[in-house]
């Protein structure tokens, strides 16, 4: 913030959360300026005109999809009503601390329904719609109103009492105003770079399954000879490559039936379908896969259900078509139990588990389970649809080589995705530093021109 300057005089505003502000700042609750949740008496309009209707998750941080409609009379007792400029805020973790907040425009006839779970903000006539909407990201703000959220785990929501007494320092409109227009010119150059990154780790990952796609497909050598696979959606393989069956080189079996209410804290630990996201070797670590345990009389009464080093386990289900097909294989000789929901994949013969976990991932393997698995909310990946599945293999001292370099390169493209995505915390941290500092009048920003003003004025 160093490059912009500080307001010339300021006060103690006798609130510990707001600190100091610029001398001729008024110093008032919100409640005193918007009206949260307005009645729905409020509205007089006509009960058969259509609306727009907005669930949660199409409020995100800036924006609101605007893909549904609704009649007033069927949404009117139900949903939160709200109109054009009102300001709309997630009341329900871990949504509102994504700061899912957005300013209402071009609702369908000037009118919308939406979430129990999302709090409405009308601004009055001494609050600029979008200096509120700024405000309401504020730090200082999102911490104390996260602090005093009641409920309990994901349903914890923030008080409407919390927000409607909430101090903030506040100027006039017109200085309300030049504020806003700061942060939105400031926040869009922020958000394009953002995007830029965003964009790159879009890049770098399809990078990422193109190169393991051609290497567990094609091989390494561009001059080995090629013959048809004899399967349409994987094409030409190097000729010495056998093309057989999951169930002949591997044995299958099912995890644990055990359910979340008989495990522990203690114990053996225990890999369930949720632990699950296609990595390539799993190894138990109690910070990073936090997971839960099963009683140490599971190792002689349920032996078949321990996974040994290099085994594979599958999720069994899946509530969306990407995820099916999901599975880790073990890298550590640490004992770990399949749980429920999991499918035990256990090599019969000799090969690389390194080399059949990329060959797991890449697109050839997933199709065919995706165009084989069942199901309308949850795709059920069973047994008999993993031991048809098709694979490729050449001889071990192949797949080893494969899978070496397969490590260096994705090693490398996965160095770029980090770097990106820390990139794009920093930025993200400078854009909310930015508008608590504008905001709470940290800088003062009365006299500040977009740089092409400038230079033409």
């Amino acid at each position: 913030m160093s490059k912009f300057q500080a307001y010339p005089a300021y006060k103690d505003s006798g609130v510990e959360w707001v600190g100091e502000v610029p001398e001729h700042w008024s110093i008032i609750p919100l409640k005193h300026v918007i009206t949260l949740n307005p009645q729905k008496s409020e509205y007089k309009g006509r009960q058969d005109i259509l609306c727009s209707f907005v669930p949660m998750e199409k409020l995100k941080m800036g924006t609101i999809q605007l893909d549904e409609y609704r009649t007033v009379s069927d949404v009117f007792h139900s949903y939160t009503y709200f109109e054009n400029n009102d300001v709309l805020q997630a009341k329900v973790t871990p949504c509102f601390e994504n700061k899912n907040v957005a300013i209402a425009e071009g609702l369908e006839n000037g009118l919308g329904f939406g979430s129990s779970e999302i709090n409405v903000l009308r601004p009055s006539e001494s609050i600029s719609r979008t200096f509120l909407f700024y405000r309401v990201q504020e730090d200082n703000y999102m911490s104390f109103c996260t602090a005093s959220m009641l409920g309990a785990g994901g349903l914890k929501r923030v008080p409407t009492d919390i927000i409607n007494n909430f101090k903030v320092g506040l100027p006039g409109i017109e200085e309300q105003t030049q504020i806003a227009r700061f942060l939105d010119h400031e926040t869009a150059r922020m958000d394009a770079l953002i995007a830029e990154q965003e964009r790159l780790i879009e890049l770098l990952k399809e990078k990422h399954q193109a190169v393991i796609s051609h290497a567990v497909t094609k091989g390494l050598n561009p001059n080995v000879p090629m013959k048809d696979s004899g399967v349409e959606w994987l094409g030409d393989v190097p000729e010495h490559w056998e093309v057989v069956k999951n169930k002949y080189i591997f044995t299958f079996s099912g995890g644990l039936t055990i359910t979340r209410q008989n495990l522990q804290d203690e114990g053996v630990p225990c890999i369930s379908y949720g632990e699950i996201h296609s990595r390539y070797g799993f190894s138990f670590d109690p910070v990073i896969n936090p997971l839960k345990f099963v009683s140490e009389d599971y190792l002689e009464s349920r032996p078949q259900a321990l996974l040994n080093k290099g085994d594979f386990v599958f999720a069994d289900t899946s509530e969306d078509y990407e995820g099916a097909g999901n599975f880790s294989y073990l890298s550590s000789t640490a004992p770990v139990f399949a749980g429920y929901h999991t499918v035990i994949a256990r090599l019969i013969e000799r090969h690389n588990p390194a080399y059949l976990a990329y060959m797991f991932d890449s697109q050839a393997h997933r199709a065919q389970i995706q165009t084989a698995v069942s199901g309308i909310k949850v795709f059920s990946v069973t047994q008999s649809i993993l031991k048809n599945t098709l694979v490729w293999l050449p001889h071990l001292e192949e797949q080893t080589e494969i899978a070496r370099f397969l490590d260096q390169e994705t090693t490398k493209l996965d160095a770029l995705i980090t770097e990106a995505q820390h990139a794009i915390s920093l930025i993200k941290e400078r854009r909310s530093a930015l508008i608590s500092a504008a905001v709470t009048g940290k800088i003062d920003v009365r006299n500040w021109q977009p740089e092409a003003e400038q230079k033409t004025a």
